[in-house]
């Protein structure tokens, strides 16, 4: 029996839960809706502009949030624990104090929306395709194999860039400065979903084994991605398959790379695709 129905309430309660605490999350980090991190200090009390780099904004984000997830466990009966190397997944195990056999995935992603598309974001990365996805007792680059966890859950940040004319990353400003100085982010969106009901059909990064997230925000919000109404068996099986399979396309062999493809190998109804 897969955990997940074997502890159907549970799984029930800890997504309702993480959601409230998600939806609750900007009272902490938005002051007069401005981002309260303003920039780096140094000891002669300099204060630094941030980068608008994704990789800085990510992890600052994740600092800044951090205790509250710690109180959110202890609050709901729950241990955390952290990825015990930079590239493993998930970026949080949450493990009851209870029961240790009741686990969750928990990643935190962070995006930010598209200048040019409103409405949709640059999207993100949903975790990897490769060894511990397929095999599942795998513990390559993974904290707990994966079928050990109940659910794989996003708790994603969507922001935008502040490109107004008084934002400059160079500057660098005192602590008498602190109470004016312009956020380097702003308007979030927090959300919370199974990883599987935001998934593309597609890779999310370069050469990397990742399953890619869509990118339209409404869609984000309310679970919406390409596999919603397929379901997560069949969401595993394409992505266990994902570039392994070879079809023949216009009298030419091909790797399996799209869910309209995969949807015609394994002669499923078309109406499973979520448009």
């Amino acid at each position: 029996m897969k955990l997940s129905k074997k502890y159907s309430n549970q799984k029930v309660f800890f997504i309702s839960s993480i959601k409230d605490f998600a939806s609750d999350l900007q009272n902490y980090i938005i002051n007069d809706g401005e981002w309260t991190i303003k920039g780096f200090i140094d000891i002669f009390e300099n204060i630094y502009s941030l980068s608008s780099d994704t990789k800085i904004i990510s992890k600052i984000l994740e600092l800044n949030i951090f205790p509250r997830f710690l109180e959110f466990a202890e609050k709901i009966g729950y241990r955390i624990e952290l990825a015990s190397k930079q590239n493993y997944y998930p970026d949080l195990s949450f493990i009851s104090k209870q029961n240790e056999e009741i686990k969750f995935a928990v990643d935190i992603k962070t995006t930010y929306a598209d200048d040019k598309r409103p409405g949709y974001c640059n999207g993100f990365t949903l975790g990897s395709h490769g060894e511990y996805f397929s095999n599942r007792e795998s513990r390559k680059n993974i904290q707990f194999p994966y079928d050990s966890y109940i659910a794989h859950l996003c708790l994603g940040i969507i922001y935008s860039r502040n490109t107004s004319d008084n934002y400059n990353e160079l500057k660098i400003y005192t602590l008498k400065d602190l109470p004016n100085i312009p956020s380097v982010i702003n308007n979030f969106i927090f959300f919370v979903s199974e990883k599987w009901r935001i998934a593309s059909d597609k890779g999310g990064s370069g050469n990397t084994a990742n399953i890619g997230s869509i990118k339209k925000i409404e869609d984000i919000i309310k679970g919406n991605g390409v596999f919603a109404k397929a379901g997560e068996d069949i969401f595993d099986d394409y992505w266990v398959n994902y570039g392994k399979i070879r079809i023949k396309v216009d009298g030419k062999f091909k790797k399996l790379t799209t869910f309209d493809e995969y949807i015609r190998f394994c002669k499923l109804p078309k109406h499973i695709k979520n448009e």
